[in-house]
């Protein structure tokens, strides 16, 4: 019998050597526990907190991940440019100009179906670069994946929430899932839209939490109590993965549950 729906395991964005190597701890025994059919990680912070190295996308690889999507720092390591321009499955926001590294969206199969998941990586601009428009590019780029499937996984690289939401509104009904990424603060709010779209505003990230955003603590309170620029290190403490996971229905292409993961969980008493 032909499966009937397929479960997407989606990684938020992993946090430098801190994340990596937390997400190698944890990542078997989650599989183990909720089979997915499918992974997608975010790994633009990966190498050192901005960037992603050729060794990092092979490690993921290894670990199960079968498609990497990125953000605002894909392009910050200039030795990965080549090799971007090979691998269809580390994808980079779509909506950067044309002539950039890279590939911002695939069509793949599903391991054990016979469908198959056009995933797509896009980027906002408010408060972040002033790139190309990502609801145009949208536009685009779901008319030609749906050339080949209708199973279609977006991941949202954005700052504001209202421009994220915004862009959940144009995709339901056109896409399966839409992730949010970038802030690095999971949002409670995992929802299916009433077109069948399932939804978070922001999956959060997979690293150290005793930081900020991921970076350790004294150096991003200096950039607001000196107003100037500071180095940031990551941070390595405190470690926890955060993801979404969905179920997509394989014959309408809609999403049937969407939950989003934390794990461990934060703890939010004291004994």
């Amino acid at each position: 019998m032909s499966k009937k729906t397929a479960k997407i395991f989606f990684i938020a964005d992993i946090v430098g050597e801190a994340g990596l190597t937390f997400l190698e701890t944890m990542l078997p025994p989650l599989i183990e526990k909720h089979s997915p059919d499918f992974i997608i990680a975010n790994g633009e912070n990966s190498h050192e907190g901005r960037g992603i190295n050729r060794e990092i996308v092979k490690n993921l690889y290894d670990l199960g991940v079968n498609v990497i999507t990125g953000g605002n720092h894909s392009f910050d390591k200039w030795k990965i440019f080549s090799y971007m321009k090979s691998d269809p499955n580390l994808l980079r926001p779509l909506n950067y100009p044309k002539g950039n590294a890279g590939y911002g969206y695939g069509i793949y199969d599903i391991p054990g179906s016979d469908k198959k998941i056009g995933v797509l990586n896009l980027q906002g601009r408010t408060y972040m670069q002033p790139i190309d428009d990502p609801f145009s590019t949208s536009d685009w780029a779901i008319q030609k994946i749906k050339e080949e499937t209708d199973i279609i996984f977006v991941d949202f690289h954005a700052e504001a929430t209202a421009e994220k939401i915004s862009m959940a509104w144009q995709l339901d009904g056109r896409v399966s899932v839409m992730v949010g990424t970038h802030t690095h603060i999971p949002t409670n709010d995992a929802r299916i839209f009433p077109n069948g779209m399932g939804y978070v505003t922001d999956a959060g990230m997979t690293g150290p939490f005793n930081s900020v955003i991921g970076m350790k603590k004294k150096t991003s309170i200096n950039r607001f109590l000196l107003g100037t620029p500071q180095r940031f290190h990551v941070a390595k403490k405190d470690n926890h993965l955060c993801g979404v996971l969905a179920t997509v229905n394989l014959e309408s292409a809609k999403c049937t549950e969407i939950n989003s993961i934390i794990f461990p969980e934060f703890q939010n008493k004291t004994e």
